[in-house]
């Protein structure tokens, strides 16, 4: 099966009365894998609930997925996370049918990939996904060119072209020089760099990750995982990235899913997993979470209460005394340009109402990046009376982070009020 006839077989389901819904890049869709003889005699067992444990005790088979449904989007780094035996890495293997499932189904631009037959497999491996492992994978006998262009020469790709692509990818994850090495004149860091450049050298669409950067020392470790968001930000792979390390998941995963003993347990963006497990196991799994490391502005801020647009102080009180607060954002076309007080206001338009708040001396106010850890705005929150107005790149506004509300964010971190954090202010009135 070709690329063309591969996405010729992609069902778009629209309706008259709506606009089609973007249907996910894959599904899974009741997902379940039982290793054993007779895997299907014991399906029925499975679906009456009984426990892995006592299916391996009654049947002698294992329980390695159960009932897993998830929508993976184009684009996203989607992590699968989980102890030793939760089912994570069996997971993976059946996106590219290493493993075949013992019931149900995963979808592929609409289409099922357990359907395909030999020859259709053969050519989704190589064209549609490309895999990444944890003991880099690499051929001892081939020098690092050859190794990262070996799946252009399965595609039959000649030799010209998939050496420039190689030599082209080689530099772009910081190998350029190192074409003519073998594998073992290489570090661990190296070798996971040229099995990540060999997955991205095919063009393929998806990249499968287990457990890709677990055997790095953990500095070798942080900077792949750089290098694979800087990469991410350039070349929007849809990548599932398989570990068991919450810190590494929680980084580089725009979702996450978790697992338990094959079963799904909680799938959601890296802030709702911390801030709101779904029960016991995952309160435990992210309990000990660096969270003002973990977390940045913009997962926890609100969005600003309170703005002034106003042309003139006078319409400016206006608009003040529509809200509830004696504080406000003043917002030009340029951005956030300052904090007003109605009581500044009030006094302003004693003297001339109509005069342009271009001339108001709003108060000064630094903002904060919502890029920002919020480790690293810990102090400056703490030092303000009012809320730190939150800006984006182009420094225009986009939410408000308090004492209060970090303190919330933060109060199970800080159980013994390490940081002298107190949520007992409110923000919303105080006068500057």
């Amino acid at each position: 099966m070709t690329e063309q006839s591969f996405h010729s077989k992609t069902q778009n389901q629209t309706t008259q009365s709506q606009p089609p819904k973007k249907q996910p890049l894959i599904q899974v869709k009741e997902l379940y894998k039982i290793f054993g003889k007779k895997p299907a005699k014991v399906m029925p067992l499975v679906k009456e609930g009984l426990s892995k444990e006592d299916i391996l005790a009654k049947t002698g088979h294992t329980l390695g997925l159960k009932a897993i449904n998830l929508d993976i989007h184009k684009g996203e780094i989607f992590v699968i996370m989980g102890l030793s035996g939760s089912g994570k890495s069996t997971l993976i293997r059946h996106f590219n049918r290493l493993i075949d499932p013992t019931d149900g189904q995963i979808l592929v631009e609409g289409v099922n990939v357990m359907k395909f037959n030999n020859k259709e497999l053969e050519q989704f491996r190589r064209h549609k996904m490309a895999m990444v492992f944890q003991r880099f994978g690499l051929m001892p006998h081939k020098n690092v060119l050859d190794n990262v262009a070996y799946g252009l020469n399965i595609q039959k790709v000649d030799k010209a072209t998939r050496h420039a692509k190689a030599t082209q990818w080689l530099e772009t994850v910081g190998l350029a020089g190192y074409e003519a090495q073998y594998p073992t004149q290489l570090s661990g860091g190296q070798q996971q760099r040229v099995g990540l450049a060999r997955a991205l050298c095919t063009d393929a669409e998806i990249l499968l990750m287990d457990e890709a950067f677990s055997a790095l020392d953990p500095l070798i470790r942080s900077e792949m995982q750089d290098q694979l968001m800087e990469l991410q930000q350039a070349l929007h792979k849809t990548i599932i990235f398989i570990t068991h390390d919450l810190d590494e998941a929680l980084r580089i995963g725009d979702r996450i899913a978790i697992l338990k003993d094959g079963h799904l347990v909680q799938v959601g963006e890296p802030v709702d997993i911390l801030l709101n497990p779904a029960d016991d196991y995952v309160e435990a799994f992210v309990k000990d979470v660096n969270r003002p490391r973990a977390l940045t502005v913009e997962t926890v801020m609100k969005p600003p209460a309170y703005r002034l647009t106003a042309d003139t102080i006078g319409d400016a009180l206006k608009q003040m005394k529509q809200i509830p607060a004696n504080y406000a954002y003043y917002v030009t076309d340029e951005g956030f340009q300052g904090v007003v007080c109605q009581s500044a206001l009030e006094h302003a338009v004693k003297h001339d109402e109509d005069a342009p708040m271009e001339d108001f001396q709003v108060e000064a106010i630094t903002p904060i990046s919502q890029d920002a850890q919020l480790e690293s705005i810990i102090p400056a929150t703490m030092e303000s009376n009012l809320p730190l107005p939150v800006i984006d790149a182009e420094g225009d506004l986009q939410g408000e982070l308090s004492r209060t509300h970090l303190a919330d964010v933060l109060s199970d971190f800080y159980k013994d009020d390490e940081a002298g954090i107190d949520g007992t202010d409110d923000d919303t009135n105080t006068e500057k």
